[in-house]
């Protein structure tokens, strides 16, 4: 084979060779602007941490101060105590009763030809509820009356004939047989004109009782029997139910304990009762009427009923009710807010605020408590303060600070035309003006 020249590399000069690749040269730059906003960004989340390391503890987690749980004076609210009249209540559940129910029932048969009243309405006594078809007992009065005529009839031709008898008899023209069998005719017609009296009553009686009219003033209720119906003087649904509303009664129970203290509070004069309703408020105020005459041996208690004028129709019969009942007024007794008085193993006690701002935890004798007041018997003066609030947080000898009460700030009403938020229509489009 021929000798074929090898071709010749190409040299690279030095400058090329010390170069490198043009990627490694252009990439170091940026490592280290990385590496220069990591420490930055360490350095402002660890900052305060670090600064933070001879801060002070809050103050929820210092050591116990003097005489209290927590350091320093303790913010709380106090009231002073001060004498007034306490009304002494007790409360029952009862229920409400018609004065007087009466269920209105036909007394004659026969067919119901009218209705004289609408449901739900307010009648008077007297006043017409129902009409019975009269026509067979007005026949049966005028039977009556017919038979009674003709007996007075009967009886003037006996009184004739005991006359003409009378006139025979002085002249021996009759016997003494004869005129009294004539004088005993003239008794029986007259025996006959008194039954036939007492007939006519009773047919009387039976007509008027085709019209049925209400017996007491009250307010009725849905009728049992319409309009075309027969009915009988048997029928024990009755025709409608009439329940006297103005006045009304309630009957409730009390313990057997409060009796001594209901008769003592009748004997001082009227009892008030007072029907609340769901929210406390008082809905009627009447009085006690009596209570019964005897205690029940199965529960201990006694039956008592009041009676309420329900001119406004706020009660209502069947309804139960909750009843506050005044059976006497503690006048210038000592009280204090019940939240003040807290109870402990020796019994019922009160933080006193002194004048130093410290406290004292004063034992108490109570006595009548109510729902929002406890009358003192021992313990206090008028005048000295106790707390109301914060008393958790207290022991004896506690410094405190009395701070006002927070009262709920009023709620101004929304400005005219803002009282509906603005929004998207029902079916989509621009909101809807005010």
């Amino acid at each position: 084979m021929p000798d074929t020249p090898m071709p010749i590399e190409p040299k690279l000069s030095e400058a090329a060779l010390s170069a490198g690749p043009p990627r490694r040269r252009r990439r170091w730059p940026w490592v280290l602007a990385l590496l220069l906003a990591g420490g930055g960004a360490a350095a402002w989340w660890f900052w305060p941490q670090l600064s933070g390391q001879g801060a002070a503890p809050p103050a929820s987690t210092r050591p116990a101060g003097r005489g209290g749980r927590f350091q320093g004076a303790v913010p709380v609210t106090a009231i002073a105590a001060a004498r007034a009249d306490i009304p002494v209540l007790v409360e029952a559940l009862g229920t409400v009763q018609a004065l007087n129910s009466i269920t209105i029932r036909s007394q004659v048969d026969g067919i119901l030809v009218e209705i004289g009243f609408t449901e739900g309405q307010e009648v008077r006594r007297g006043d017409v509820l129902a009409r019975i078809d009269p026509r067979a007992y007005a026949a049966a009065l005028a039977q009556a009356e017919a038979k009674r005529a003709q007996n007075l009839a009967l009886l003037a031709n006996a009184r004739l004939d005991l006359q003409r008898y009378v006139e025979l008899a002085r002249s021996n023209g009759a016997s003494r047989q004869q005129l009294d069998t004539q004088r005993a005719q003239v008794a029986q017609y007259e025996a006959q004109i008194q039954a036939d009296d007492a007939t006519i009553e009773t047919a009387r009686t039976q007509l008027d009782f085709a019209t049925i009219r209400s017996p007491i003033d009250g307010r009725v209720g849905i009728r049992g029997v319409d309009q075309g119906n027969l009915i009988r003087a048997g029928d024990a649904n009755g025709i409608v139910l009439v329940n006297q509303v103005a006045p009304i009664s309630v009957l409730f129970t009390l313990p057997q304990q409060d009796l001594p203290r209901v008769i003592t509070a009748m004997q001082a004069g009227p009892v008030v009762v007072q029907a609340l309703a769901s929210d406390g408020t008082v809905r009627a105020s009447g009085t006690l009427l009596t209570p019964d005459n005897i205690v029940d041996q199965t529960t201990g208690t006694i039956r008592l009923k009041a009676t309420f004028g329900n001119e406004d129709r706020m009660l209502w019969p069947g309804a139960f009710i909750n009843l506050r009942i005044q059976l006497g007024l503690l006048r210038g007794a000592l009280t204090v807010p019940l939240a003040a008085v807290q109870r402990g193993p020796d019994g019922a006690y009160a933080f006193v605020v002194r004048a130093d701002s410290t406290v004292e935890q004063r034992p108490l004798a109570l006595g009548l408590i109510t729902a929002s007041q406890a009358v003192v018997l021992r313990g206090l003066t008028p005048g000295e303060q106790v707390v109301t609030s914060g008393g958790l947080r207290l022991t004896n000898g506690a410094e405190v600070i009395v701070a006002e009460p927070v009262r709920a700030a009023p709620v101004a009403p929304p400005p005219v035309g803002e009282g509906r938020r603005r929004g998207p229509r029902p079916g989509g489009g621009a909101p809807a003006a005010p």
